[in-house]
């Protein structure tokens, strides 16, 4: 009686050696084929690097002109009466954890006129406000000209007049003088238009102390302006009236984030789904690159799987072997196309001014994905070798 032939068995330090001779032995055909799968990769990491720092960069440039700014000030009462803020309302706004900075404006007496000779009741729709030193830059209002109020001038006759203010007073550059609040003032600036504050282009704005000393001021915020984390922004706009007047939460107007936060969220939706595709897309084609690959592999070692199936290789070593050559060669090109990527995402970047982002994920991933899609691009080919007869193969080498 004929025994069966017993079949042959390979220990996994065996497969992975023979998983090692394709790149070993053809090493112009696989560094070939790691440069695809690298390039491949690369494709991704820049498309959805570059992709991401352009969002970035949008993203900044949305909030630098106000998407995360909200305003907060006096609202009415049931018989349509002003209702003032509290003298807490900017302390008490401040400790908002979302909040990132707080600045406000308060009302005075006075008036502001071109010299002593004009009535006062002419006032030219123009007002008074004292102003915290640090408005022009939680506004991020920029000057046309001159200087902004300091620690020294805060205290002195100094007033910085907005855009329609100087033109409705006739001065046209900084060291002019206006007639404020019954004295005369030393214009210091002239601020440039802010479409986020347009109610500073009519006013004249004095230094906090010297307002509250001789113009009238008690020292209370009547409008308070917060910087607020973008990503926090109806958070912050739905407790700001119970933060700012806690006795009346309905007597504080509370302004709707500028119209730019709903242009902020559209751009980062519609950005994040381009980066999704696009990345998708240059998956596709690596993926598609490293089959192509794989199966002219396939058909140039005919001779070579022929040759080891008429020595006993059964079809699943063929297929590991094949298998085990194209995760290789997509770990190999994987970590090489994470370098390339990077590399040109931060050269793109810089030479654009843009934040750099790769994010860790992204880098983490590139190299695992590389190798999903080489070991899934692998098995139709690794298939094909396996499914190799032996005959047929000695006879088309």
């Amino acid at each position: 009686m004929t025994r069966a032939p017993r079949r042959t068995r390979l220990r996994p330090a065996d497969l992975l050696r023979l998983g090692t001779i394709g790149p070993r032995t053809r090493r112009t055909r696989s560094a070939l084929s790691a440069l695809g799968i690298a390039l491949g990769i690369a494709a991704v990491i820049a498309v959805t690097g570059i992709s991401l720092s352009n969002q970035a960069h949008l993203l900044a440039r949305l909030d630098a002109l106000g998407s995360n700014l909200i305003t907060v000030g006096p609202g009415k009462d049931a018989e349509q009466r002003p209702v003032p803020l509290p003298a807490t309302a900017e302390k008490m706004l401040a400790d908002i954890g979302p909040v990132q900075r707080v600045t406000a404006t308060g009302a005075t007496e006075a008036g502001v006129y071109r010299n002593d000779l004009v009535p006062k009741q002419q006032t030219g729709s123009l007002t008074v406000l004292a102003a915290r030193l640090d408005l022009l830059e939680v506004l991020r209002a920029r000057m046309a000209s001159g200087r902004w109020l300091d620690r020294a001038s805060e205290r002195l006759p100094v007033t910085v007049l907005g855009d329609v203010a100087a033109s409705r007073l006739g001065v046209t550059a900084p060291g002019e003088r206006v007639w404020l609040g019954g004295e005369w003032y030393v214009v210091s600036g002239i601020l440039a238009p802010n479409e986020l504050a347009p109610e500073l282009g009519t006013a004249a704005l004095v230094g906090w102390p010297r307002a509250t000393a001789r113009l009238g001021a008690d020292g209370t915020a009547a409008t308070v302006y917060l910087r607020a984390h973008p990503e926090r922004v109806p958070d912050v706009q739905a407790v700001a009236g119970a933060t700012a007047n806690p006795a009346s939460p309905s007597g504080v107007a509370v302004s709707r984030p500028s119209d730019l936060l709903a242009a902020r969220d559209e751009a980062e939706d519609a950005l994040t789904g381009l980066v999704l595709s696009l990345a998708a897309v240059a998956l596709l084609v690596g993926g598609v690159g490293i089959a192509n690959t794989m199966v002219v592999g396939v058909m140039e070692r005919r001779g070579e799987i022929g040759l080891r199936r008429a020595l006993g290789a059964r079809g699943g070593q063929i297929a590991v072997q094949f298998l085990l050559e194209a995760v290789l060669m997509g770990f190999v090109g994987g970590v090489a196309g994470l370098v390339l990527g990077g590399l040109t995402v931060y050269g793109y970047a810089f030479a654009q001014g843009w934040p750099a982002a790769v994010p860790l994920s992204l880098v983490a991933a590139g190299p695992a994905v590389s190798v999903l899609v080489a070991a899934l691009a692998g098995i139709y080919p690794a298939l094909r070798a396996a499914r190799s007869s032996p005959t047929d193969a000695l006879r088309s080498a």
